[in-house]
């Protein structure tokens, strides 16, 4: 079967889809018994909800997988708008939190996800989600990951995938997964800021009351169980750099401003973020200047120096490194005006 059209034109940066108005993406979010309301209702927030401050947004809709009734934890009763059959018109599948790690996922719903991927569409899940995407082998070859509770378990039951534990989501090859729960929010975003920008992406953040933007690397659990005041010095020093990462923030200036001893504070740094205070802080300079380069038009030499790399070259290395392309062609790809390079 020949694929259909794509509504998005695709990058060369990992393949990612660049923003496009020719028709309004179309949603489908899969509803089956013992749904997982919390991850359903991320997919209804997110790309449901109206938006009429948007000229173009996504068409949802709600998709059962079986024959009623389909209930969830409250006693919440869903009434989905189509069957399978919708699929093979979907631009993006969302699959909520599966019903259980160890729960059979129907042929039908199997060979549904295969042709629609074969068509073009991108396919995300939300937490144990990705057991269903593992199930129809969508996964195989391909990073992936889940709630921590089920990262073993993923492994286990699907050598072929190749699991990360501890980040809040990964796209592989137009295949979406996310961690727990709010991790789906933060995939969900990843989404909108690929199709519509980091403007747009940004205000529904507002909306959501969230921030605007976290990486999918960063990490989503600690191994150790957390004390109350533990990483109540970190917060607010993340905050400061994020405002003002310009400034020379060394590992002793970060853990003066902490009110911490240079070997407590790398410690305390790394329970909190999972990375080592320059891991950290490259990767937020980075997303810095991500979000610059798609919503203005300062040239990169002066974005280089506000996003606080020390020379151009190393700009162009540490952006590189984590987006795959250089600064200049993800802005002719994502950026909303040209700016003089």
């Amino acid at each position: 079967m020949p694929k259909r059209q794509r509504v998005y034109r695709e990058s060369t940066a990992h393949g990612v889809p660049a923003p496009s108005a020719r028709k309004t993406p179309l949603v489908c979010l899969l509803a089956y018994d013992g749904l997982c309301a919390f991850e359903y209702g991320i997919g209804l927030e997110v790309f449901g909800l109206p938006r009429p401050e948007f000229e173009h947004w996504y068409k949802l809709t709600s998709v059962a997988i079986e024959p009623g009734p389909l209930r969830a934890i409250g006693g919440i009763h869903v009434s989905a708008d189509a069957g399978l059959e919708q699929l093979s018109k979907a631009d993006v599948i969302l699959v909520p939190g599966w019903r259980d790690a160890h729960a059979l996922v129907p042929q039908d719903l199997i060979t549904a996800l295969r042709t629609a991927h074969r068509n073009g569409a991108r396919i995300a899940s939300i937490c144990s989600g990705a057991f269903v995407l593992a199930a129809a082998g969508l996964l195989d070859g391909k990073r992936a990951t889940t709630h921590w509770r089920y990262t073993n378990i993923l492994s286990r039951k699907y050598p072929n995938v190749r699991v990360e534990a501890d980040v809040l989501y990964i796209e592989d090859q137009s295949i979406l997964t996310s961690a727990g729960s709010a991790a789906g929010l933060d995939l969900c975003l990843h989404i909108v800021r690929q199709d519509y920008g980091a403007a747009v992406a940004n205000t529904v953040a507002r909306r959501l009351v969230l921030p605007a933007h976290r990486d999918g690397g960063q990490q989503q659990f600690l191994t150790a169980p957390v004390l109350h005041e533990r990483g109540g010095r970190i917060a607010p020093l993340l905050d400061m750099i994020r405002k003002n990462p310009d400034q020379q923030w060394t590992a002793s200036r970060m853990a003066d401003k902490a009110g911490l001893t240079p070997r407590t504070f790398v410690r305390k740094f790394r329970e909190t973020t999972g990375h080592t205070p320059l891991e950290w802080l490259t990767t937020t300079r980075v997303s810095h200047a991500v979000d610059l380069l798609e919503t203005t038009d300062i040239a990169l030499h002066n974005i280089s120096k506000l996003s606080g790399f020390g020379s151009g070259e190393t700009f162009r290395r540490e952006f590189r490194k984590r987006r795959g392309t250089s600064p200049s062609k993800y802005r002719a790809m994502f950026g909303s005006n040209k700016g003089t390079n």
